[in-house]
């Protein structure tokens, strides 16, 4: 009988101890951080890809001059909506719809010229605009603003929620995407968090370690526009599962306890 009760106090004592160590295969950002490296490290700025939708704002001295240039390419009606700011020699043109990127990474707008605008910054542009605008003597003091309306990332694999997410801002980390679709299951790996990403028709890989401090120096832990996000299962997919384990050991030990019970009153 006692030799039962140790198996019983060794198999839970075990169980229990195996449990605890899996908590840590659940935790992000072990061990210390080096602040003074993660303090230096620079927000990338997004590049245009193919496919993007662009909102295009444009301001200048001249209100008419402005509706003229920023009206629909090839024909009459205009697509942009015209809001006064606080002073009526200010317009602003806004593109309800959008500019989209064609496949070539190209952007047509009235008055200009096609422009390839693929692996260009917001702000490059947005330069790039005003010095065309200028230069061919279309506006006055132009001033453009650029923003993405269509910044989405896509999170699949062991997270509670996987699917394609439209973000309001243009930087979006990988834990706020993880965030985003419901954390990572208790299934799914930490350590190694798959990120696709395609730049210029390029498609590249990165290795993101969630539990690594230094994860915030990679260059795939900001992810860009159109980024995919892969969490990987675990190898032992149902063993990692904290809850089960504690059933199977509340379980085992009633099972174990009853048993014992049995063979001390066929023993009387």
């Amino acid at each position: 009988m006692k030799y039962l009760q140790l198996v019983i106090f060794s198999f839970c004592v075990i169980m229990i101890a195996t449990s605890c160590s899996n908590v840590k295969n659940f935790q992000y950002l072990q061990g210390s951080f080096d602040t003074a490296r993660i303090s230096k490290v620079q927000v990338p700025e997004p590049v245009i890809q193919k496919g993007d939708l662009l909102n295009i704002t444009v301001y200048s001295d001249d209100p008419l001059a402005t509706a003229a240039v920023t009206r629909q390419v090839g024909g009459s009606a205009s697509p942009l909506t015209l809001s006064a700011e606080s002073s009526p020699s200010n317009i602003s043109a806004n593109a309800a719809a959008g500019y989209l990127v064609d496949q070539k990474g190209d952007l047509q707008l009235y008055k200009l010229e096609r422009l390839h605008v693929e692996g260009m910054t917001k702000e490059q542009l947005a330069d790039t605009l005003e010095y065309y605008y200028t230069k061919l003597d279309l506006l006055k003091n132009p001033y453009v603003e650029v923003r993405f309306l269509n910044y989405k990332i896509t999170v699949i694999g062991e997270v509670t929620r996987p699917g394609p997410f439209t973000v309001p801002t243009d930087k979006i980390s990988a834990f706020e995407a993880i965030g985003l679709a419901g954390d990572i299951t208790i299934s799914g790996r930490r350590d190694n968090v798959l990120v696709i990403r395609e730049i210029n028709g390029v498609r590249t890989f990165g290795r993101l370690n969630l539990q690594d401090p230094n994860v915030f120096l990679s260059p795939y832990y900001y992810l860009q526009q159109n980024d995919m996000v892969v969490v990987e299962p675990g190898k032992i997919k149902a063993a990692v599962n904290n809850q089960n384990t504690f059933q199977y050991v509340s379980l085992g030990a009633t099972l174990l306890s009853i048993t014992a019970v049995f063979i001390s009153l066929f023993r009387r």
